[in-house]
């Protein structure tokens, strides 16, 4: 087991955000997280990476409580972000945010591979290696966080929506990358408004509700199921 949330409680002030989720990714897995928007999704991978704290509750990653770890040493530990909305840095260049994504590392040979890993997967960004992030088109920018993601070297990725805003032929050509990803020996934890395109990647699934996990299993059993299929997947 790559990953292991255990009765995870976070608060924003007083408002109780997550109320004691509990779920796990295994290695080699792309596991979803999907629900409406506000259920709690983006915050559970803010509490992973160490960017919020529990107020309750423990995360493991290898065996390894990291509940109270600094996210820089989340980072060098192997766990990566890809965060919403992808953040990336608009003033530099494409090469430059790539090489922000490596900022724990100082294997230079290392750095150098995982650079051609990531033009591997997304050539259009060896293209526009010095034009500035800002002036991507939202696609090529989401392709950008993602490849800046894989930068640090992640043995867990963390995908929060990375089809939000995107063409519905860039969202197949996304999943299509993310899978690939996957094949390459990365985890993923993967949060997705578009549930359809989630479940039909993804080995596993929780649905989250106001905080709450209230409903797992494969991605199969999601997908055939009532609730599933009226709430989120259009059925």
């Amino acid at each position: 087991m790559i990953l292991e949330v255990k009765d995870l409680h976070v608060f924003y002030g007083a408002i109780h955000a997550l109320h004691g989720i509990s779920f796990h990714v295994e290695e080699g897995e792309i596991v979803t997280l999907i629900g409406a928007n506000g259920a709690g999704k983006s915050t559970t991978l803010n509490t992973i990476c160490g960017l919020l704290r529990p107020r309750q509750g423990q995360i493991f990653f290898k065996g390894q409580d990291i509940t109270k770890i600094p996210a820089d040493q989340i980072v060098k530990l192997g766990i990566s972000q890809v965060p919403e909305g992808r953040k990336i840095f608009a003033p530099l260049t494409v090469k430059e945010n790539l090489e922000m994504g490596a900022f724990t590392r100082n294997d230079k040979q290392g750095i150098q591979k995982s650079m051609e890993r990531v033009f591997a997967s997304f050539p259009r960004l060896q293209e526009r290696l010095s034009q500035l992030g800002g002036t991507l088109s939202g696609g090529e920018q989401q392709m950008l966080a993602v490849g800046r993601g894989l930068m640090s070297n992640p043995q867990l990725l963390l995908l929060d929506e990375p089809s939000m805003g995107l063409a519905p032929i860039l969202v197949e050509e996304i999943f299509q990358i993310i899978r690939e990803i996957n094949e390459q020996g990365v985890s993923i934890l993967l949060v997705e408004q578009n549930a359809n395109m989630a479940l039909q990647v993804a080995h596993r699934g929780y649905v989250l509700e106001t905080g709450r996990i209230v409903l797992e299993g494969t991605a199969q059993e999601l997908r055939a199921n009532p609730q599933v299929k009226a709430a989120y997947l259009g059925g």
